[in-house]
């Protein structure tokens, strides 16, 4: 197996277990209204902030990881703005995660990512570009240094 193949199988049971652990979670929350106006909040800020997080992707090199503490941070911060003060950072995270989980197929359709192999490749293109302006810079001193004698 190589890693894509494992990288599917672990996001597959993840999409599978995110709902059931929602649902065994929701019961026991609902008691709570503040805490259900809390998720019903974070629920669309999550879905903003995870498209957001996606969109960074497409233009720099961002792990899964980095995505994802920037969908959170935005969703913490969008609710302090709304008057939630103790918002839980991992239920937050919780929310971004499922949101992630439910439109991952869009997502990565809408907003290819940027691999390190391209960050990469366009920081050799350009210190190439330098090293030939340089060059020409070096080139044409030369030749009026030359003409000069």
């Amino acid at each position: 197996m190589n890693v894509q193949n494992i990288t599917d199988l672990l996001v597959s049971l993840f999409v599978v277990v995110v709902p059931v652990i929602g649902g065994f979670v929701t019961k026991h929350v609902l008691a709570n209204k503040k805490v259900v106006s809390l998720l019903q909040t974070a629920e669309p800020l999550a879905k903003t902030g995870v498209v957001l997080a996606e969109q960074a992707g497409v233009t720099e090199y961002l792990t899964s990881e980095a995505k994802k503490s920037k969908a959170v941070a935005y969703v913490l911060a969008e609710l302090k703005k709304l008057g939630f003060t103790t918002a839980d950072e991992t239920t937050v995270a919780n929310v971004v995660e499922k949101q992630f989980a439910e439109s991952k197929q869009a997502i990565e359709a809408a907003y290819p990512q940027k691999t390190a192999q391209q960050v990469d490749a366009q920081a050799k293109a350009a210190a190439l570009r330098q090293a030939q302006a340089d060059l020409a810079t070096a080139q044409a001193k030369v030749t009026s240094l030359t003409q000069a004698q």
